[in-house]
């Protein structure tokens, strides 16, 4: 008798567990961007345009669409939820999360400034498209001089993500090495 109430008190607790963790799709998993209880939001965009007039120098190994699209275009403007926490980097992890797109980056514990570097966005890196190449952001078209994961967002805020092949200079970006 003892025996079978060990194993029905086991079962129980294993039933109560179950029932109490929150097991979710693969699809479920990419579109949880998060929500936003205040009603803000910011439009955030991926493109990688610079490199269709550079594409001479690319990386042999990403000469593809998969890549590079035959327009430049990586993510359309898109629209998602913010909070008061959120920032320019947020915002990317949450689009590339949700559109399941390529996103690697060094996190601030990581490098000797404490900042958050983001190393490539859809398998297009830093050094792919000539030594001068690599990642930039802006927010309502200011080139951001601070981490992007220092950027708080506020709504209504536009978040483009470009890449460069001549350290901004093809985006218009202000030469930050100079200040």
């Amino acid at each position: 008798m003892k025996k079978h109430l060990t194993f029905l008190v086991s079962l129980l607790c294993i039933a109560l567990t179950f029932t109490s963790c929150s097991i979710q799709s693969v699809d479920d998993y990419y579109s949880s961007s998060g929500s936003s209880g205040n009603g803000s939001y910011a439009t955030v965009s991926i493109d990688c345009k610079t490199i269709l007039d550079n594409y001479d120098m690319l990386d042999e190994s990403i000469k593809n669409e998969k890549y590079v699209p035959n327009d430049g275009v990586i993510l359309e403007e898109t629209k998602y939820p913010i909070d008061e926490n959120d920032t320019a980097f947020s915002i990317l992890q949450k689009a590339t999360k949700d559109k399941r797109i390529h996103l690697e980056f060094q996190g601030a514990e990581q490098n000797a400034l404490g900042s958050v570097y983001v190393k490539g966005i859809n398998h297009i890196y830093e050094f792919s498209c000539g030594e001068l190449s690599g990642w930039y952001y802006s927010v309502n078209g200011e080139f951001g001089n601070t981490s992007s994961a220092n950027y708080k967002l506020s709504d209504g805020d536009v978040v483009r993500w470009q890449y460069t092949c001549n350290l901004g200079a093809d985006l218009g970006a202000p030469n930050f090495s100079e200040n």
